[in-house]
C-alpha cells in the first residue's frame, strides 16, 4: 500500500525558520529549568541556613501557586494580542524574582521572592510551548522535542552542580554561597532576552475578545486558600477555623471563578466547552493526577539522598542522572514513534504505570538499602516521565481550534501544575508531619541495641562535642535535642553514625508514606488514561491553518466584490468539451456565437 505524502502549505515554515525561532524558546525554557534543578538541589542547604527546614514547603508552595495561577492568563492574553510580548514580560519579571531572592533572610521572605519568580515562571514553559504549537505540525511536534530535551538535560546536569557548589561555599564575591543560586539566573535570563528578541518573529493574528479580569480574581481567591489548607492543614488541624475558614473562602472562590467563565462563553480564561470535549477532559484530569505524583515524588528525591544517603548537595544532583537518562530515552524514542505513527494513547498510559510502578518500589526503600537499588528505581521513574508530559499536551493542542493553542497548552500546563501544587503541598506536610513521631519511634527501637547503648557510652563517641551535646539532650529528656536537628538536618552528617542512624530510619519510614501516596495518586491516573480516546496528528501546523483560512477568506471577498470571476476559463473549457463528448454540436452550446476577430469573450 502506498500513501501520499500531506501537501505542504506555502504558509509553512521551513526547518531552517523552525529552528531560528527555537533557540530563542530554549533561551527561555533554559532560564526555568535551570533554576528547578538548581534550587531543588540546594534548598536544604539554603533552609539550614535560614533556621526553616520544616518551613521549606511554602518556598516551594509559593513558586507553584504563583506559577501555576498565571498560567492561563498568559495562554489567553498571548492567543489575543500575540506570543512574543508576553514571553518577554516572563522572562523579565522572572529575573527581578531571582534578584529578590538573593536579599531573603528567612523562609518566609525567601517563599515571597520565589513567588515574584513563579509569575514570570507561568509563562516560560507554557508559552514556549505554545509557540511550538503555532509553527510545527502536530505530527512533527515530537520531533522537535528532541531540542528541547537537550535543554532540559542540560539543566539537569549543569542545575545540580552549579547549584551544589554555590550551597557549598560559605562566600562568593562577598555573598553568602547559597544566595549565587538565585543571582545566577540575572545574566543567563539577560541573554534569553536578546536571544528572544533577536529571533523570535512569528505572525500573529490578534483578534479582539473580552479580557477576563473577574475570571483570574477568583481563581486566585478558590485555589490560593485550598493550597494552604493543603500545606498547613496537618499543623493547623483540619477541623480547626483556619482550615475550616480556607476552605469555606476556596470553594466560594471556584464557585465564583466557574460562574466568571460561564458568563465570559468562547473569552473566558478557561472556556468551560472544552470540557465537553472527552479527550480534554480526560487529558486535563489526568494531568491534575499525574502532575501531583510526578511533582510530589521529584521534590522528595533528593532530600531523601541527602539525609538518608548523607549525599552532599552536588553529589545528590549527579545521584539524579538515572532519572535523568531514562527521562532523554523516553522521550526521545516516544517522540520518534509518535511523528512515524500518528498516535498518542498508548504513551502516557505506558509512562504513568512506569512512574506508579517506581513510586511503589520506592515504598520498600529503607535507611540500609543499598544505593543502587534507588538509582535503578530512579531511571524507570525517568522512563515514565519522559512518556508522560509531552504526549498530554499534544492531545489537548491537536483537539482544538488552531486560534486557540495558547489556552489550550496553558490549560493542560495549569491543570498539571495545579496538581502538582496539591501534590507538594501535601506530600511535604504528610513528610514533615509525620517525621517526629517516625524519628521518635526509631529511638525507642535503637535504645534497646546494644551498639546504641555503647555509642551513648563511649569515650570516643563523646569526646566529639556535636555527639555528647546531643547525648546529653537525649538523655536528659530535652526535646530541644530533636528539634534542633529537624530545623538544621546538617547535623546528622556530624554525628556519630551510629546515634545519627535513627534519624536516617525515622526520615525514610516518612518517606516510605510519601511514595505510596505518590503511587496511589499515579495509579488512579492510570485508570484515567484508559478512557482517553485516540488521537492522530495532523501533518498541518496551526500558524499555516490560520494563515490558510486567511488566504481563502481574502479570495472569497475579492470574488464577492467581482474581482475574479466565478468560473474560470478552465471552468469553462472542461463544460465545452464535456458537452461535445455526449454528443452536442457546437451550435447546440448555450450562448454559442460565431468567434469574429477582436472578439476576446471565449479567448484564453
Amino acid at each position: 500500500m502506498t500513501t501520499t505524502a500531506p501537501t505542504r502549505s506555502s504558509n509553512e515554515l521551513s526547518h531552517r525558520q523552525i529552528m531560528t525561532i527555537i533557540v530563542g524558546l530554549m533561551a527561555g525554557m533554559f532560564l526555568a529549568a535551570l533554576d528547578q534543578n538548581i534550587v531543588g538541589t540546594a534548598i536544604k542547604t539554603i533552609a539550614d541556613e535560614l533556621h526553616g527546614l520544616d518551613q521549606q514547603a511554602w518556598v516551594t508552595t509559593a513558586y507553584l501557586i504563583t506559577s501555576t495561577i498565571s498560567t492561563p492568563i498568559y495562554g489567553r492574553l498571548s492567543d489575543m494580542y500575540g506570543r512574543k510580548p508576553f514571553f518577554l514580560a516572563a522572562i523579565s519579571i522572572f529575573i527581578g524574582g531571582s534578584m529578590l531572592c538573593t536579599l531573603a533572610d528567612s523562609m518566609y521572605s525567601l517563599a515571597a521572592y520565589r513567588a515574584i519568580q513563579g509569575l514570570g515562571a507561568g509563562g516560560l514553559f507554557s508559552l514556549a510551548l505554545a509557540i511550538v504549537g503555532d509553527i510545527v505540525p502536530p505530527r512533527e511536534r515530537p520531533r522537535y522535542q528532541g531540542y528541547f530535551l537537550a535543554v532540559f538535560a542540560t539543566s539537569s546536569v549543569l542545575g545540580p552542580v552549579i547549584g551544589g557548589f554555590f550551597a557549598e561555599q560559605p562566600t562568593v564575591l562577598g555573598l553568602t554561597g547559597w544566595r549565587w543560586v538565585f543571582l545566577v539566573n540575572v545574566p543567563v535570563g539577560i541573554l534569553a532576552l536578546v536571544l528572544v528578541s533577536m529571533t523570535l518573529h512569528l505572525k500573529s493574528v490578534p483578534h479582539k475578545a473580552r479580557v477576563d479580569w473577574w475570571g483570574a480574581l477568583f481563581l486566585v481567591v478558590g485555589v490560593v486558600p485550598l493550597l494552604l489548607v493543603a500545606e498547613q492543614g496537618n499543623t493547623w488541624g483540619w477541623a480547626s477555623t483556619n482550615s475550616i475558614l480556607c476552605f469555606a473562602i476556596g470553594l466560594v472562590g471556584l464557585a465564583a471563578f466557574i460562574y466568571a467563565e460561564y458568563r465570559m462563553g468562547d473569552d473566558a480564561l478557561i472556556p468551560l466547552r472544552i470540557f465537553r470535549n472527552r479527550t480534554i477532559a480526560i487529558a486535563l484530569i489526568s494531568g491534575v493526577v499525574i502532575g501531583a505524583g510526578m511533582f510530589g515524588g521529584m521534590v522528595v528525591l533528593p532530600q531523601f539522598l541527602q539525609i538518608v544517603h548523607g549525599a552532599t548537595p552536588t553529589s545528590s544532583g549527579f545521584m539524579m542522572l538515572p532519572m535523568i537518562l531514562g527521562n532523554m530515552i523516553a522521550a526521545v524514542v516516544s517522540g520518534q514513534l509518535m511523528t512515524r505513527l500518528g498516535k498518542i494513547r498508548i504513551f502516557p498510559l505506558i509512562g504513568t504505570a512506569l512512574m506508579t510502578l517506581s513510586l511503589v518500589g520506592f515504598v520498600f526503600v529503607g535507611a540500609d538499602t543499598p544505593l543502587w537499588i534507588v538509582m535503578v528505581l530512579m531511571f524507570f521513574f525517568g522512563l515514565g516521565l519522559g512518556n508522560t508530559m509531552q504526549p498530554l499536551t499534544l492531545v489537548v493542542q491537536a483537539a482544538v481550534n488552531p486560534r486557540e493553542i495558547g489556552m489550550a497548552t496553558s490549560a493542560a500546563t495549569f491543570f498539571r501544575q495545579m496538581g502538582g501544587t496539591l501534590g507538594v503541598a501535601v506530600f511535604l506536610s504528610v513528610l514533615f508531619n509525620t517525621l517526629g513521631e517516625n524519628i521518635k519511634q526509631a529511638f525507642t527501637a535503637a535504645a534497646k541495641t546494644p551498639e546504641f547503648i555503647a555509642a551513648l557510652k563511649d569515650p570516643a563517641v563523646l569526646a566529639d562535642p556535636v555527639n555528647r551535646a546531643f547525648v546529653k539532650g537525649l538523655t536528659s529528656g530535652d526535646p530541644s535535642a530533636m528539634t534542633s536537628v529537624l530545623s538544621d538536618s546538617s547535623t546528622i552528617a556530624k554525628l556519630n553514625p551510629i546515634l545519627a542512624h535513627p534519624f536516617k530510619v525515622g526520615f525514610s519510614t516518612s518517606m516510605d508514606l510519601v511514595f505510596l501516596l505518590g503511587a496511589i495518586v499515579c495509579a488512579i491516573g492510570v485508570v484515567v488514561l484508559c478512557f482517553l480516546p485516540e488521537t492522530k496528528l495532523s501533518g498541518a501546523s496551526a500558524q499555516a491553518k490560520l494563515a490558510d483560512s486567511a488566504d481563502e477568506a481574502e479570495a472569497e471577498a475579492e470574488r464577492i466584490e467581482g474581482k475574479v470571476p466565478e468560473h474560470t476559463v478552465t471552468d469553462d473549457l472542461v463544460d465545452v468539451t464535456s458537452r461535445l463528448a455526449a454528443g452536442h454540436t457546437i451550435k447546440e452550446l448555450p450562448d454559442y456565437e460565431p468567434r469574429r476577430a477582436g472578439s476576446d469573450k471565449h479567448q484564453s
